[in-house]
Formats: C-alpha cells, structure tokens, sequence
C-alpha cells in the first residue's frame, strides 16, 4: 500500500475513535487535567472495564500516555503524537468540561480509592 494510503488510513481510524462521545469527553478531559479511571467513573454512566477500555484504544492510537504511581495509572494527551495537531483542532469544537471537571473534584474519588 502506498504511503499516502497508509497515512489516510491512519488518520481515518483516529478520526473513528474520535467519533465516540465518550472517547471524545474523555480527551476533552484530559486536555484540561490528568486523570485516573476512578475519576473518570464520576463522569460516565459506564463501568471501569468499559471505561479502561476507551483509554486502551486511545492509548493504542497514540493519543494518550498513561503514568503509574504506585498502583494507580493516571492518563493525560499526549503531546508527542503526530495527531496531536489534529486532536487540539477536533477538541477546539467540543463543549467545555468544566461541569465535568467539577464533578470529578466535588465526588473526590482520589481520595475513596486512594490513588
């Protein structure tokens, strides 16, 4: 497959995981501050399997880095990756998440599960 191809290819399956509202909030989120799965359960009507499994096909795109503190993981955008530019540009069009930023910081679930 030819370059070009590749790259289009590439870009269309970042542009798919992008097209999840749960994904995209998630991002949204990240791009305001780090976060552990447990915090992000404050915001999703989902479970943490269902949960750790959008941050896994972000983290597989690239899109994201995780960092292990003890035995948690805390999740944040990943500058380096190619699509950053791309993902900053998609993000400047969602809503902002302070409502949800707020949630995470009143429900304080850091402090529930230790992390």
């Amino acid at each position: 497959m030819p370059q070009l191809a590749m790259e289009m290819e590439a870009t269309a399956r970042v542009l798919k995981l992008l097209g999840d509202p749960t994904r995209l909030t998630i991002l949204a989120i990240l791009n305001q501050r780090e976060c552990c799965v447990c915090e992000l359960l404050e915001v999703f009507s989902s479970s943490q399997p269902a949960i750790s499994q959008h941050l896994r096909k972000l983290k597989d795109a690239g899109l994201i880095q995780e960092e292990r503190r003890g035995q948690w993981v805390y999740y944040s955008l990943r500058p380096q990756s190619e699509y950053y530019s791309l993902l900053q540009a998609v993000l400047s069009y969602v809503p902002d998440q302070e409502e949800n930023i707020r949630k995470i910081e009143t429900a304080n679930p850091a402090a529930r599960c230790g992390c």
